[in-house]
Parts: structure tokens; sequence; C-alpha cells
């Protein structure tokens, strides 16, 4: 009996482990969002000074259009929404397209900077996955309207 209580004991306790691994991960990646969507608004964290050209070219395209300003507001969005824990899988779609830009501007112009931008998908994809049921209906092939 002391075996069976046990094994019980420890498969109760990774159950209940587990079960906070998506609280963790949506609680940090809002963090996360919330501070670097702060930062292109208030600028507490400066660039790097010793930055490629290619890299400042396009970052300084990127603010004089008015496109980071829109990035960063959405970054602070969804933060919110992950933080709060409120339409999660709506923040989740809203940060996918901004994850894409993450990875492919590393991959195209700091390949040597890619691994934070990594953790971010890894973790955009986990919780995609956790909420998995949220986003069949969109992934149906045919839906009727209405």
């Amino acid at each position: 009996m002391s075996n069976e209580t046990t094994s019980h004991t420890e498969f109760t306790h990774g159950k209940s482990f587990a079960r906070h691994i998506p609280t963790v991960v949506r609680l940090l990646l809002g963090l996360m969002f919330l501070v670097f969507g702060l930062n292109g608004f208030l600028n507490f964290m400066p660039a790097p000074k010793d930055m490629p050209q290619d890299i400042m070219t396009v970052s300084g395209a990127l603010m004089k259009a008015g496109y980071m300003t829109v990035v960063s507001g959405t970054e602070v969005l969804v933060a919110v929404l992950l933080l709060l824990n409120r339409f999660v899988p709506l923040a989740l779609a809203l940060l996918a397209p901004i994850v894409v830009g993450i990875i492919t501007f590393h991959i195209f112009l700091a390949p040597a900077t890619i691994g934070p931008g990594i953790v971010v998908l890894v973790m955009e994809l986990y919780l995609a996955w956790a909420y998995r049921s949220a986003f069949r209906p969109m992934l149906r092939m045919r839906v009727t309207p209405g």
C-alpha cells in the first residue's frame, strides 16, 4: 500500500505542476512584451552603439514611417491581455506577426542574436498549442457564415 500511495502522490504532484506551465509561460511572455513594448515609447533601454549600418537603416525607416509605434502599441496591448488572462487567443493571434518579424529580422540582419527570438517563438507556439481549442474553428477548411 505504501508503494501505491507514493506513486499516486508523485503522479498528482507532477500533474499539478504541469497544469501551471501555460500560466507561467503566459505571464513570462506578457512581461517580456510589456517591457519591450513600453521601451518602444519610453526608450529606457537605448539601442547598442555598435549596431551595423544595415540594421540602423532598416530601424530608422520603420521608426520614421510610424511602423514601430504600431508594433510597440500592439506589444503593450498584447502584454496586458496576457498578464490579465483576458482574450488570450486573440492576444496570441495579434502577437504572431510580430514574432515572425522578430525571427525574420534576426535571420537576415542579426543572426548572432537570434537566441531570445527563438525563446519567444517557442513560447508563442507552446501557448498556441495550449489554447488550440480556441483556434480550431478558425482553422476549419470549410465554414458557413453566421
